[in-house]
């Protein structure tokens, strides 16, 4: 997400568009996953996904109400109930730890890290079970990985239940 894109989009400054972003954050409507970024050369330093803590927020910001089944975007849907349902788990079971996402400018991507002690536990987000997530050679070769899991509908509720 780019402060600039968002208000070419808006029709507003990027200030103004700030402002809201910071407002709607600290009411808890959403929230930012920042990128993780220690040194590699190619990663993306300064960006941030936006989630929504309710997807029903989402789907009325961007007036898309249709059945899962009709929709194009069921993996962002995905993605944004499975971080959401997280962040809302550790904060409950007071398992604080620092979460990121990771994207590199060759679009290579992790969904979501949790970190931890200096582990570094990486999943990828399918809503088909058929799919499969990969751990990048880059980013394996960079940060020390404890662990790294695709999420789909069939194992999601395992990642919505653990906490080390």
């Amino acid at each position: 997400m780019s402060y600039s894109e968002l208000a070419g989009l808006v029709e507003s400054d990027k200030k103004t568009v700030e402002k809201y972003i910071d407002l709607l954050e600290k009411t808890y409507i959403i929230f930012r996953l920042p990128a993780l970024n220690k040194n590699v050369r190619n990663e993306i330093k300064k960006g941030k996904k936006i989630y929504f803590y309710d997807n029903g927020i989402r789907n009325a910001v961007i007036s898309d109400y249709r059945p899962l089944a009709k929709r194009t975007d069921k993996g962002a849907l995905w993605e944004n109930y499975l971080i959401s349902e997280r962040l809302k788990l550790l904060s409950f079971k007071s398992g604080e730890r620092d979460r990121f996402f990771w994207r590199t400018t060759q679009q290579q991507e992790i969904d979501y890290i949790e970190t931890q002690y200096d582990k570094y536990c990486a999943y990828e987000f399918k809503w088909s079970p058929l799919k499969s997530g990969y751990l990048s050679k880059t980013f394996a070769d960079a940060y020390p990985v404890h662990m790294f899991k695709t999420i789909t509908t069939d194992n999601y509720h395992e990642f919505l239940n653990m906490v080390e």
